[in-house]
């Protein structure tokens, strides 16, 4: 049995006022880390929540991806909104084809599959070049296209021989509207002889002319759209659901 000088420590008139306190402090202090160190209800139930949103977040990657398709060049028409009819004319030559907005977009779509599209956009710079209304105007836009498609290894270069690039170097110098004509010539040249053959017999461009509607799969919930580590990771706390 304790001492009930210990258990009363103001009988003690001894004893110091300042050690009871502290004997009082460290047990109340040892209680609420024991307490502490136990999750509670709302603890156990937040962790389930937690859970739950990740599965759920897992579950919506596996919709955000089905949805890519829709970028893809496979689908064309969906993007493009043409009918067979005009697709048609694309095919009668490549002036048609670049002619119209949808054509256009469509071209520049199926080279970026083969990593060429830095033709068509330089292409798409020269035309654009052309409008200028000042010579303010057109030394940028020439200092532009020069340094992105021209220079020796310019970001987007392409590909010109070497007396097309030495007169386009020379004609920035002080542009005029035609500084770019020669080396847009040639590039249109290549896309119309290279690329644009193989663009008419593309899957894309066919299923334009056919007809065929690549309709989107409807969306569904995969059941196995995580990995299973990830799986095994969730499911170690469904006791607590």
């Amino acid at each position: 049995m304790e001492n009930p000088l210990l258990l009363f420590p103001q009988l003690n008139t001894s004893a110091s006022k300042d050690k009871s306190y502290y004997k009082v402090m460290k047990s109340t202090n040892k209680e609420e880390t024991n307490k502490a160190s136990k999750p509670g209800l709302p603890e156990l139930c937040c962790r389930a929540k937690q859970k739950r949103n990740r599965l759920s977040l897992l579950l919506q990657k596996s919709e955000f991806h089905e949805d890519d398709h829709l970028g893809k060049p496979a689908n064309l028409k969906k993007a493009a909104s043409v009918s067979p009819e005009e697709a048609v004319k694309w095919g009668e030559s490549f002036d048609k084809l670049l002619s119209q907005k949808a054509g256009l977009d469509a071209f520049t779509k199926f080279l970026k599959t083969e990593f060429s599209e830095e033709n068509i956009e330089f292409w798409i710079a020269c035309e654009d070049y052309k409008k200028s209304k000042t010579a303010h105007e057109l030394l940028a836009k020439a200092k532009t296209i020069y340094e992105t498609f021209i220079q020796k290894d310019a970001p987007k270069e392409v590909n010109l021989d070497f007396h097309t690039k030495e007169v386009t170097s020379q004609n920035i110098e002080q542009p005029i509207i035609t500084a770019f004509d020669a080396a847009q010539s040639t590039v249109y040249k290549l896309m119309e002889q290279d690329s644009y053959p193989r663009f008419l017999r593309s899957d894309p461009y066919l299923n334009l002319v056919q007809g065929r509607n690549p309709s989107r799969p409807a969306l569904r919930r995969r059941s196995r759209s995580f990995t299973v580590n990830e799986f095994q990771d969730v499911r170690s706390d469904f006791t607590i659901w």
